[in-house]
């Protein structure tokens, strides 16, 4: 039991469980807007939520198998479950395809267009893991990952596809992106040494935050063209309002001669984020209820 406990939580570590935050707030806002003259099903909503924590899981797991060679010559990395030899790459495949069979399980249960989507989703989490090898791009396929979610949950709710939503899935797009690009000034020398691409590899490390700064600011815009879409009332729009201040927030605390608190102001304050949306847009549709 020791063993399994401490397999169990090396694992938890590898994929950044508690990273799960993310995008699940905007897909349950996308849920939510979906159902606007009450809540989901509460066996949609749970499905939803398997569906997420099990392609987060998958994805992350097979882009450390994917990437174990790279990380182990990475500094910042190699301290990382499969470089240290903490976890075999058996049990890290085994762990990828099972939490991928979780997620088809997932998506069968949610209705028939979910299911005929689920490998396409797959392809586009499992396909990140290789774009960096090919790509400075890479940032919004890793945005893109995250970004199906709002639109994934919107079939899940309706079994069709409304294309306003596509407005939160472009926004989430650009919000993960930014922040990625941000990240990734932190391997700037690593990248340019090992030819791997990045924006900041790319085009330099002042470039990438102004690149980072615009991403953030149109994600913002599209929201303000949800609201618009969806006609928000007073607490929608104070809630794409926050959003703005707290990427401000998140932009004052780092620089391209300071990136210390990256970390803080990425991991932390994006989670913030998510869940304020989240909440203003429950706010919102409760007040018409």
């Amino acid at each position: 039991m020791p063993t399994l406990w401490a397999r169990t939580r090396t694992t938890l570590e590898m994929i950044k469980w508690e990273h799960s935050i993310f995008a699940l707030p905007f897909a349950l806002t996308a849920a939510l807007l979906a159902a606007p003259h009450g809540l989901p099903a509460w066996n949609k909503l749970a499905w939803i939520l398997v569906a997420m924590v099990a392609a987060r899981s998958s994805a992350m797991a097979f882009n450390r198998w994917a990437d174990a060679d790279l990380d182990a010559a990475n500094p910042r990395t190699r301290s990382r479950a499969l470089p240290a030899g903490l976890l075999t790459r058996a049990f890290v495949l085994g762990f990828t395809v099972l939490t991928a069979l979780l997620f088809l399980l997932a998506a069968a249960e949610l209705n028939r267009l979910t299911l005929l989507l689920s490998p396409l989703v797959l392809l586009v989490l499992f396909g990140y893991s290789y774009m960096k090898r090919l790509t400075r791009w890479s940032h919004l396929v890793l945005g893109l990952a995250l970004g199906l979610a709002p639109s994934a949950a919107w079939i899940a709710v309706r079994g069709s596809l409304d294309l306003r939503i596509i407005t939160l899935t472009g926004a989430v797009i650009l919000w993960v992106a930014g922040f990625d690009v941000l990240y990734a000034c932190q391997d700037f020398e690593h990248d340019r040494a090992t030819g791997l691409h990045s924006l900041p590899q790319a085009v330099g490390i002042n470039a990438a935050f102004l690149v980072a700064r615009g991403m953030h600011a149109t994600m913002l815009a599209l929201l303000i063209c949800l609201g618009w879409l969806f006609h928000f009332h007073l607490p929608g729009w104070l809630g794409i309002a926050a959003v703005g201040l707290l990427l401000t927030y998140e932009h004052s605390l780092v620089s391209p001669r300071d990136l210390r608190r990256l970390n803080a102001a990425f991991f932390t304050m994006n989670g913030v984020i998510a869940m304020v949306f989240l909440a203003s847009v429950a706010a919102d549709l409760w007040m018409r209820s």
